[in-house]
This record gives C-alpha cells, structure tokens and sequence, in this order.
C-alpha cells in the first residue's frame, strides 16, 4: 500500500490507529465512570469500573465493543 493510500485510510477511518485502550481512556476521560455507565449500560461500567477489566470484557463482547467505539466516534472534540 503507498503512502498516499495509507493516508486516505487513516482520514476515512477515524478509529485508525486507535487502541482501544486509547479509546476507552478517552471516554473515561471525556464522560467518567458514572455517565460512560449510563450511556452504555454494562456492568464493568457500572460496577467497580476499572480499564483493565472493562478491556478484559470489550475484547470478548463484539456488541459492547462496537457500542463503545460509535460513542468514540461521536465524542465531542
């Protein structure tokens, strides 16, 4: 792939080059443990909210993966 198609990649998909650490810190970051749980309503936010065990069930979870990256795509700059 060039450099100039790795280029438009990167610009049409605006999760590329994120971790989703990166993301889920971003949100945290932007909303808190306490909203990030209402907005997205699952355990791991609502119940003693930690990134490494919220990790631990997004990268089993596709459903709850996708819902957190559309809320980080739509996160206010």
């Amino acid at each position: 792939m060039s450099d100039q198609s790795k280029n438009k990649a990167s610009d049409s998909d605006p999760l590329h080059g994120q971790s989703l650490e990166k993301i889920l810190l971003a949100l945290v970051d932007c909303y808190g443990w306490e909203e990030l749980g209402r907005r997205i309503e699952i355990k791991c936010f609502n119940i003693d909210p930690s990134i490494k065990s919220s990790l631990k069930f997004l990268r089993k979870t596709p459903w709850a993966r996708t819902k957190v990256e559309e809320l980080f795509v739509n996160m206010p700059d």
